[in-house]
């Protein structure tokens, strides 16, 4: 793992993932043309399109939960979305990845979780995970290369968000460590549990800089 100012230097140049806005990628809908003929060939539907949408959707909902408990199923919701990548192969491998993390097995599931960000790179979750098992196998810095990755594809990703968040407060940086986990609240702004973390660390931040 790697430590001093090279991860400094490092670690400030993925917080500027945090940066990158959250606006909603927009898709023109296909509406039927004047005149058209029922013979005419119709469009398939694209599915990450429709994913795109859902996932929009949730957001939406996410950001209006009256409660913790309708915010913690519209997560779920949200996450189980992020799951599936659209490819059979990919998914599968994923479920192998998660068995070899439940056993413990780093080295098995980052070397299949390589093997997915391979073959799908636009798969965000998959990054994701693999930023998890980087973490959990002491490679902090790896993890958060990762991180980015993830961010740059979906900037909403609130898991991402704070794990980025606690590898930073993990090396002292408290008040960029408190950028990310206030970008994640605004995600999910009912997450109490953060909403007391990012409460009880801007104290402590605002208390050292005055």
């Amino acid at each position: 793992m790697s430590t001093g100012l090279p991860f400094f230097l490092r670690a400030g140049l993925l917080v500027a993932a945090l940066s990158v806005g959250a606006a909603p990628q927009g898709f023109a809908a296909a509406g039927d043309k004047p005149g058209a003929s029922n013979s005419a060939q119709v469009k398939p539907a694209d599915p990450e399109e429709g994913r795109r949408k859902v996932l929009d959707e949730l957001f939406e909902r996410l950001a209006k939960a009256q409660d913790e408990v309708e915010a913690k199923g519209l997560t779920g919701a949200i996450e189980r979305v992020w799951m599936h990548s659209g490819s059979d192969t990919a998914d599968l491998l994923m479920g192998r990845a998660m068995q070899a993390l439940q056993r413990k097995d780093y080295t098995l599931c980052q070397d299949l979780l390589g093997s997915i960000v391979e073959i799908e790179p636009q798969w965000a979750e998959a990054w994701n995970k693999r930023a998890t098992v980087r973490y959990m196998a002491d490679d902090a810095l790896g993890a958060m290369q990762d991180i980015a990755h993830v961010l740059s594809l979906e900037p909403r990703h609130f898991g991402a968000l704070s794990g980025m968040g606690f590898i930073l407060q993990g090396r002292g940086f408290d008040k960029r460590a408190l950028e990310a986990f206030r970008k994640a609240l605004e995600i999910n702004p009912r997450h109490e549990e953060m909403r007391r973390l990012v409460d009880k660390l801007s104290l402590e931040v605002d208390g050292r800089e005055i």
